[in-house]
This record gives C-alpha cells, structure tokens and sequence, in this order.
C-alpha cells in the first residue's frame, strides 16, 4: 500500500513537471517574440516602458515573492510538522497576496486604458510602431499571466479546502506539492517580465 502511494505520488509530480514545461514553451515563445522586436526597435521599446510604473511592477514583485514564500511555509507546515490549521492559514495568507497583485494590475491596466495606451486605441495609433507593438506584447504577456495567478488562486482554493477537511494531509500532500510548484512556475515568469517591460535601459 505504502509502495503504491509512493508511485501515485512519483506520477504525480512527473506529470505536473511536463505541465509545467508546456507552459514554459508558452511563455518562451512569447519571450522569443519580444526580444525579436524589441532588437528591431530599442529606442521606441524604452520610450514606451516609461509609461509604465516602476513602483507598482517592484511592488507586485515583491507581493509574488511573499506569496512564494507563504506557499513553501504552507506545504512545510503540513509535510515536516504535521500542523493543518498552520498550512490553512499560509494558504490563506498565499491566495490574498495574489489578490493583491492582480489589484494592483487592475489598477495599473485602468491607468493605460485612460491614457489610451491599449492595443487599437486611437492614441496608440499615433505612436511609432515600436510603441505599438510594445504594449501589444505587454497586455498579452500579462495579460496571460495575471490568467495563470487567476487559476492559481483557484487551484490554491480547493487545497486550502482540502487541507481543512483533512483530505490534504501529512502522508497525502502529493497535490498540495503540485499547487505549489505551479504557484512558483507563477512567480518565476513575474521575475522575468518584471524586467522585461518596466526595466528596459
């Protein structure tokens, strides 16, 4: 019994791991794509990524580097010291904190979308094409992941249930594992397009 679950929780991860990597390639083609424009137009890209705040992109870095933190504690917390309410509450603490980067990006998208500065605008349309294409990438890129944080809240929702009815626990934390490494998966992708788009020189 004991060597089955070891097996279920080696598959487990195996194929959380290939999930993982679809979605790497998803994000490296994108990558891909931005560096070949911006090759091509480094004078509009950097002209563009002034538009953008520094402060709320360096404030949502660090509100993901929290929650990648609150994340290992939560699955600490159940594997290593066997404390439940302890993992609930790192969950807890996990879920609000990517609430609060997808507000900050509510608020920061509100602001583009005021100046103008959206994909089709008629003020875009004004600007160079580098511009153009600049903020074409960057509602796309995070766009797609403030959609990957979204369904990691959700995912990290139903294991915070999970851990609360006690089907989540010590010797079952095989999804609570998964949860996490996608989260980090989450996280990761922030740390580069934090410097990609706010930090272009």
């Amino acid at each position: 019994m004991e060597l089955e679950a070891r097996d279920h929780k080696v598959f487990s991860r195996v194929g959380m791991w290939l999930f993982l990597l679809s979605e790497i390639l998803i994000f490296g083609g994108l990558f891909l794509v931005y560096a070949m424009y911006r090759a091509k137009h480094p004078a509009d890209f950097h002209a563009a990524s002034l538009e953008l705040s520094r402060f709320d992109g360096t404030l949502n870095t660090a509100i993901l580097l929290t929650s990648s933190l609150t994340a290992v504690l939560a699955i600490f917390s159940l594997q290593e010291l066997n404390k439940p309410k302890h993992a609930a509450l790192y969950l807890a603490a996990t879920i609000g904190f990517g609430f609060a980067f997808l507000v900050v990006k509510a608020f920061e998208w509100a602001a583009k979308f005021q100046h103008g500065l959206y994909p089709r605008a008629a003020e875009l349309g004004t600007r160079p094409h580098g511009e153009i294409l600049y903020f074409g990438l960057y509602f796309t890129m995070t766009g797609l992941h403030a959609l990957h944080v979204i369904i990691g809240m959700v995912v990290l929702s139903v294991m915070l249930v999970w851990v609360l009815g006690k089907k989540a626990t010590q010797k079952n934390s095989a999804a609570l594992e998964n949860a996490g490494l996608y989260w980090h998966l989450v996280d990761i992708i922030w740390i580069f397009l934090f410097p990609l788009f706010y930090l272009i020189s």
